[in-house]
């Protein structure tokens, strides 16, 4: 999860929250989780979620409230949002 506007010198900026290690079972579903917790005065405005390869990042999927849900078409049908409303909580779920 990512704050778009940075905040003001001196301040605490929020933490993102996800797990060191998640663990899937081939052929079922798996929740990949990420939380954002916020300092005062803070709105998490987008999630972006990349995954990590040998020809370095690649988009999977934006969640952006005011753009909508972009997957990229390798996982379509397969990236969708855990939960709806605020993006405290962007986690997504892998199908399969």
């Amino acid at each position: 999860a990512q704050a778009v506007s940075p905040p003001p010198a001196g301040c605490r900026s929020g933490s993102v929250e996800v797990p060191r290690s998640v663990t899937a079972v081939l052929g079922q579903d798996v929740v990949l989780p990420c939380g954002y917790r916020a300092q005062e005065g803070e709105k998490v405005v987008q999630v972006t979620w990349l995954k990590l390869g040998a020809a370095g990042p690649a988009e999977v999927a934006v969640l952006n409230p005011e753009h909508g849900e972009h997957v990229k078409e390798a996982y379509a049908g397969r990236v969708l949002r855990r939960a709806p409303g605020a993006l405290d909580d962007g986690a997504i779920v892998l199908k399969n």
